[in-house]
């Protein structure tokens, strides 16, 4: 078997792995991968409204439906959308309240995990991966 489908073979398999450990911690909060992502998005924006593109265009991984995933959040309460004052065209989506509740008490337990994961490797050898992976799979524009 050629390096190239072994190396995209073992970062699918590490990928995997570390995406079902976070899926499990985020259940206990009712959470998917892809809506604590949306969470994490919205509260980088700060104060400023995100479109479901703009949102979409921010995610690590495309997934379902933007705009059906927004609204289950909305409707569970972790994010309020509203028509652009300065746009009505396009309806701006903000973490509410609740949605920055639940993502801060997810912040330690999630960076814990983390921790477990990867702490392992050391410093040196989790640098080497980070710069391995960024120049194997560059960010998308």
């Amino acid at each position: 078997m050629k390096a190239t489908h072994l190396a995209f073979l073992a970062i699918q398999r590490a990928a995997a792995a570390l995406a079902d450990q976070s899926a499990d911690l985020l259940k206990a909060e009712g959470l998917s991968i892809a809506q604590y992502n949306v969470l994490r998005i919205l509260r980088g924006a700060g104060q400023h409204p995100l479109s479901c593109g703009e949102i979409a265009g921010r995610l690590i991984a495309r997934g379902p439906d933007m705009t059906r995933l927004l609204d289950r959040m909305q409707r569970d309460g972790l994010v309020a959308r509203e028509r652009r004052r300065d746009d009505r065209r396009v309806v701006g989506t903000h973490l509410t309240p609740h949605g920055r509740s639940v993502l801060e008490r997810l912040d330690a337990p999630m960076a814990a995990l983390h921790d477990r994961q990867l702490e392992h490797l050391g410093h040196r050898r989790l640098r080497q991966l980070i710069t391995l992976v960024d120049v194997a799979v560059p960010p998308r524009p």
